[in-house]
């Protein structure tokens, strides 16, 4: 059965371009798709009055000088579109739930994507009544708020590998709580002269022996690159998560190995101990030397293909 065309508008903070990859998928399959990543109307604070202002009204309730500003931006793209068969939210709880309600009347069914933790973005939590489906990667929170389970997707699927590799491990992160941990394993690996490539992305002045640093934000094709030009992909999953970065989605991709700290990825069904090293106590750890001379073990393809960003979305239109 053939399944008809569908008006699909996304809403999305994508500030990585992640999410391009979703509406690319979603129009592949013949669907008319409007992308609004309304991440490009970044709000800029007039004054420094302004944002003080913000702040107190923002936490009194009673106005966001950023929802607003989204608010007007967003219906501005929708103004002279009167039906959308699926609306796409992904980090919509950098919206009001006016703006929410406003679109949802135009739309068939609303679905909300949420690929980070609600104790991380408490916000999250006032706005999941207002979709037809809630998709979480966070197994605590679809327990907890009773949402639909759905991990990440591969978006780099390649059946080519190679031998010739520059680097033997490699990451690319923000800065944030889990630098320390990071310069433990930079600090572990050379003195194991092991050739690795971590780089951490900030505007601090930040120098380190174990590290490197970046100003600018890498974009995905040069993150990619990079990942191509490595052997084994490392994971640090933040505190407050349990759901699965795209890190191991990239690595399962391109078939590498991954080292992380996610002790949950030993409940996947694509978990191999020959491909993935988990970290279990960052403070007394040492990563063995049969996981780096050992082969890859290719993942089945039946479990492999839903991962698949072209099989993943499926699910978020029926």
């Amino acid at each position: 059965m053939i399944e008809s065309t569908k008006f699909i508008v996304m809403i999305t903070f994508d500030n990585w371009g992640y999410n391009q990859y979703i509406a690319d998928a979603l129009e592949a399959k013949s669907h008319k798709v409007k992308h609004i990543n309304f991440y490009q109307y970044r709000y800029r604070y007039p004054s420094i009055w302004h944002k003080i202002f913000n702040f107190f009204t923002k936490n009194l309730g009673i106005a966001n000088l950023k929802h607003l500003h989204y608010h007007r931006a967003i219906l501005k793209e929708l103004e002279n579109i009167n039906h959308i068969d699926t609306a796409i939210y992904i980090k919509a709880d950098f919206l009001s739930p006016k703006t929410i309600k406003e679109i949802n009347k135009k739309c068939e069914k609303s679905v909300l994507l949420i690929s980070d933790s609600i104790k991380r973005y408490p916000e999250t939590k006032h706005i999941l009544s207002l979709f037809d489906k809630v998709f979480s990667f966070e197994k605590k929170d679809c327990q907890e708020y009773n949402l639909l389970f759905k991990p990440n997707f591969i978006y780099n699927y390649s059946a080519e590998t190679t031998s010739q590799f520059k680097y033997k491990i490699f990451n690319i992160s923000s800065y944030d709580q889990r630098y320390p941990i990071f310069r433990k394993i930079g600090k572990c690996l050379s003195e194991m002269n092991i050739k690795y490539k971590i780089i951490i992305f900030t505007c601090r002045e930040v120098a380190d022996p174990y590290l490197e640093f970046s100003k600018k934000p890498l974009s995905i094709p040069e993150i990619n690159e990079m990942m191509r030009e490595s052997e084994i992909l490392l994971d640090l999953h933040r505190n407050e998560q349990q759901g699965l970065s795209f890190r191991v989605f990239e690595s399962l991709g391109l078939q590498k190995k991954l080292i992380t700290t996610n002790k949950d990825i030993i409940n996947y069904d694509f978990y191999n101990r020959q491909n993935i090293f988990v970290i279990e106590d960052i403070d007394n750890f040492s990563i063995p030397e049969s996981f780096f001379q050992s082969a890859y073990c290719p993942v089945p393809g039946h479990i492999l293909d839903k991962y698949l960003i072209e099989n993943w979305v499926n699910e978020l239109i029926v």
